[in-house]
């Protein structure tokens, strides 16, 4: 099964839950390809976490799901030594965080000190907790879930923590057609999103992760990436530029989307496709000019006008 055969049959598969997503669902498997992490904002019941559980139901391995809440410690997302009384001897009780899929819902209910604890994972595949180190199973994936509206007992993530997601994507409001859809599928007792089986186990996905490494990235390709990372970085409209990881990922996921669409090589349309989620949780703007209505999605975008991109759609963005 190579690249392109693995994502229709994701999305073939996911499709049948979720309807009309099909660019959010590329990007999900962009993501995955490249090793990387997902933020999916958005506001409350546009099916965000059902989303992320029929993702990660096609993925094969092991999936856990953790509901974060401010009384969430860090020891609930990566275990915890017991002592057992019999043995005189501390027994290590693995957490959820040991996994293929993690799904995190609503991370910005956690507390600083909890997220911390996600990220370590994220970045380096390994947790450390009481001197034991443990390397996470490959591919390890997280998909977090935020709502971007609701600021009551939340905990916005500082900006180097949202650095370490490799994308960003809002999963919008269904088209009618697709609502419609979506609401005959529940004539129901159980949700169809527990009748899904994986389309690949884990071996599968960590040989495709190797194999989008031999998509060719022309020079005219690396020459737009470090144009559109450098503009940020002077834009007057922005507090904060992008940092390296931009380059890499938007390097890295040009592969992945060409890949999974069948080709060998990458093309400009592949990074212009990919600016937008790559970029718009990783850029600030400045106070002043969020007062006047801008957003990074409108920065990013006339940036990449500047740079004579392909003006994407607003599908995946």
């Amino acid at each position: 099964m190579n690249a392109g055969e693995w994502a229709e049959a994701v999305r073939k598969s996911v499709g049948s839950v979720i309807y009309g997503k099909d660019s959010v669902i590329e990007k999900l498997q962009v993501a995955l390809l490249c090793g990387g992490h997902v933020l999916l904002e958005d506001v409350p019941g546009v099916g965000k976490t059902i989303l992320a559980r029929a993702f990660a139901a096609t993925t094969g391995g092991r999936m856990q799901r953790i509901q974060c809440t401010p009384d969430l410690l860090p020891s609930d997302v990566l275990g915890v030594s017991v002592y057992n009384q019999q043995t005189g001897d501390f027994t290590f009780r693995q957490g959820p965080v040991v996994t293929n899929v993690l799904l995190v819902d609503e991370i910005n209910r956690a507390t600083p000190r909890t997220q911390s604890a996600f990220f370590e994972a994220m970045e380096e595949g390994r947790v450390t907790l009481d001197g034991r180190t443990i390397e996470l199973p490959g591919p390890f994936f997280v998909i977090a879930t935020e709502n971007p509206v609701e600021f009551e007992g939340t905990f916005p993530l500082p900006e180097a923590q949202r650095d370490r997601f490799f994308l960003s994507s809002r999963v919008g409001y269904p088209p009618e057609i697709s609502e419609k859809k979506m609401l005959e599928s529940q004539r129901r007792i159980s949700h169809p999103v527990t009748d899904l089986v994986p389309v690949a186990d884990t071996g599968q996905v960590l040989a495709l992760q190797k194999e989008i490494l031999s998509v060719a990235v022309d020079d005219s390709i690396v020459a737009l990436i470090m144009n559109l990372v450098e503009t940020t970085r002077k834009d007057d409209r922005l507090a904060l530029g992008a940092s390296p990881r931009v380059s890499m990922a938007l390097y890295r996921g040009a592969q992945a989307l060409a890949a999974i669409r069948g080709r060998d090589a990458a093309v400009p349309d592949d990074v212009g496709e990919l600016a937008v989620p790559v970029l718009r949780h990783r850029i600030s703007v400045k106070p002043e000019n969020q007062l006047r209505g801008m957003v990074p999605e409108m920065i990013v975008r006339d940036i990449l006008e500047q740079n004579t991109v392909p003006h994407p759609g607003e599908a995946g963005a």
